[in-house]
């Protein structure tokens, strides 16, 4: 059975295929318990690429995959509201105030923050976000005016809201821009693959799906400088300040997962584990001397593939979890 994590992080991406459209929109796409995702029809599809405005009303708990105006209104009071918003990895989400309508002074409030935040747990993680956490959110009612446009720092964001008063509420445009160096970031399928490159910077970067998979990685650079590679202590990855590792676990935040793997040497081939968390993370810590990549492909474990081990993967983790 799965936990209330999982089905949490899987209602949240089954919500997100969900509310790409409006309900006329949506077709099923051979739905199932294991994939019961929807998918965007031609009609949503074709009056996007004719340039017009997407445009539609938020429900209390949501989630939205594209850009377009949202508002969101009371019918009744509401006390416990939040919208995600995720992109692809290379995208980072805008969140622009266009109209608000909330009484501040009686306890309404309106706030972005920069991550997600599910049963208490944060993506990015502290130590992996470049602002403290404070400073993550921003308040409507502290900033108003000043602060009408939020940026996120990543593929992800959400907001919070609360709202007492019937026929109170509030319009915002969500926007979406070019990251050429995608760092934390969550996976909106349960397959994919991608190449992290942190180029001479000093910050900790965490790629995370909410599955239980198989990943590979295929390509890792450690320590490249001036076309170089620099070499490395053969004592594990103790002290060493490039690296890559993998965590899983049942919650969001990577710091609270467990360690299943560490690479901190160089190496083209293929590198495969069988991760049966709830949570997959490849986490890449650079100490920004150097360039560093990494590059891997990762798809949904199966019932078959809990059962056939590889030669080359790496021993499996988490199976009694799912």
């Amino acid at each position: 059975m799965p936990s209330a994590f999982q089905f949490q992080c899987h209602f949240v991406l089954i919500f997100l295929a969900a509310s790409k459209g409006e309900t006329r929109y949506l077709e099923v796409r051979d739905a199932s318990e294991d994939e019961p995702f929807l998918l965007l029809s031609e009609d949503l599809k074709r009056e996007l690429s004719a340039g017009q405005i997407y445009r539609r009303s938020l429900r209390c708990i949501d989630m939205l995959s594209i850009e377009g105006q949202f508002t969101f209104t009371a019918e009744q009071p509401q006390l416990h509201c939040a919208t995600f918003f995720i992109g692809e990895p290379e995208e980072l989400i805008t969140v622009d105030y266009d109209f608000v309508n909330i009484d501040c002074q009686g306890g309404d409030f309106l706030k972005v923050f920069d991550g997600w935040i599910l049963k208490g747990e944060k993506f990015p993680s502290s130590l992996d976000h470049p602002l403290p956490t404070s400073q993550r959110y921003v308040d409507f009612c502290e900033s108003g005016n000043i602060q009408r446009t939020i940026r996120s720092s990543q593929n992800v964001a959400m907001i919070f809201f609360r709202i007492h008063q019937p026929g109170s509420g509030f319009t915002i445009t969500v926007k979406k821009n070019t990251n050429l160096f995608p760092c934390n970031v969550i996976s909106q399928t349960p397959s994919g693959r991608f190449t992290m490159v942190i180029p001479h910077q000093h910050r900790n970067c965490s790629f995370s799906i909410i599955y239980p998979v198989v990943i590979k990685i295929s390509d890792l650079i450690l320590g490249h400088l001036n076309g170089l590679f620099l070499k490395k202590p053969s004592a594990g990855c103790a002290g060493v300040g490039d690296f890559v590792e993998l965590l899983g676990g049942t919650g969001l935040d990577p710091s609270k997962m467990f360690p299943l793997a560490d690479l901190c040497h160089s190496f083209h081939g293929s590198a495969q584990m069988k991760i049966g968390c709830e949570n997959t993370v490849l986490r890449m810590v650079s100490s920004g001397k150097h360039i560093n990549r990494v590059t891997f492909e990762y798809h949904q474990l199966d019932l078959q593939e809990t059962e056939n081990r590889k030669e080359n993967s790496i021993e499996e983790f988490c199976f009694p979890s799912i």
